[in-house]
Parts: structure tokens; C-alpha cells; sequence
């Protein structure tokens, strides 16, 4: 691949990834079953995660993964299995033959773009200048990114946890009423 279509592919990347985002997270806003919102959250934090691995930021895309779209996620679809939603169908997001051709063509082009892009060798480095980066050698890359984390940001990071535990004993206690009518 000539080096001069490699800025239009970032940008083109760069700005499919961030639509895909936002349009994501406005099906998360506007879907009625808790699940569907999950999913759609999921598609959310990957592109997040796609776009700091762009940015030269694979460490935080990585934790993006791990942390959000994976223990957290998880976490939320044990509580709405606590709730006993009921019939899958009653819950579905996606009804009719449209959804599914939908969802198979985005697979499709997915598919397709990732067979195109490892057949052909590309070099990031020469579209995104490297980012200068000083490292300390008691920590490393993770440690500059831990220590603000734990010093200056540990009250948020701390409050956050615990707003997750007490959303997540909330709705066990409103899946219990539910249930014991």
C-alpha cells in the first residue's frame, strides 16, 4: 500500500470508530431492554478502546477492554439475569428478517476489512509522530499512569466503585420485590 493513503485510512478509521461510538451509545440511551443497552455499551467501550490504541495509547485500550467492557459488563448482565426479565422474545431489540441482514452485512464488511488489512503491511508510525514519553524506572509506563491514579484520583476512583456496588445492590433489591409479589 502506498505510504500516502495511510493518513486517509487513519483518518478514515478515526472518524468510523467515533461514529460508530456516538451511535452507539445513543442506542444504549434509547433501547427498552436492559440487555440490548448492555450490548450496546459493550460496542461503545471497543471503539473507546479503538480509538487509544490510535492514539498511540495501547496500555489505556487495553484497560478499556479488560475493566469496562469486560468485568464491569459482566457484572451488569449478572444483575439483569438477577432480575428474571422474563421471554427472551419480549426482551429482543432486533425483530424481522432487516436486523439480521443488517447485522450480517456489518459482519461482512468487518470481516472483509480485516482480511485487507493483514495481507497488507502497515506502519502507524508514519502517520501518527510518537509521543514522548518519559519513564521512570521504578514504574515503568504503567506506573505513570497508576500513580496519578492512586494519589491525585483515588477519592473519584474510590466514589466510583462504590456508586457501581451500590447500583448493583439496588437493583438486586428491586429484582427481590418484584419477585415476592
Amino acid at each position: 500500500m502506498p505510504t500516502e493513503f495511510l493518513p486517509l485510512l487513519y483518518s478514515f478509521h478515526f472518524y468510523l470508530f467515533g461514529l460508530i461510538a456516538v451511535a452507539g451509545s445513543i442506542a444504549f440511551v434509547t433501547r427498552k431492554s436492559p440487555v440490548a443497552a448492555a450490548l450496546w455499551l459493550v460496542v461503545v467501550m471497543f471503539c473507546i478502546a479503538a480509538l487509544y490504541v490510535m492514539m498511540d495509547a495501547q496500555f489505556v485500550g487495553v484497560m478499556q477492554v479488560l475493566v469496562y467492557a469486560g468485568a464491569i459488563m459482566v457484572v451488569f448482565v449478572f444483575v439483569v439475569m438477577l432480575l428474571n426479565l422474563g421471554e427472551p422474545a419480549a426482551i429482543a431489540d432486533v425483530r424481522g428478517k432487516w436486523g439480521s441482514l443488517i447485522a450480517g452485512f456489518l459482519g461482512l464488511a468487518l470481516l472483509a476489512e480485516i482480511m485487507a488489512l493483514t495481507r497488507s503491511p502497515m506502519d502507524l508510525r508514519l502517520i501518527v509522530p510518537p509521543v514522548p514519553v518519559t519513564v521512570n524506572s521504578t514504574g515503568g509506563i504503567i506506573g505513570g499512569v497508576a500513580g496519578p491514579l492512586f494519589r491525585e484520583y483515588l477519592l473519584a476512583f474510590e466514589l466510583t466503585s462504590v456508586l457501581l456496588l451500590v447500583a448493583i445492590a439496588g437493583a438486586v433489591v428491586l429484582g427481590r420485590k418484584r419477585n415476592a409479589n
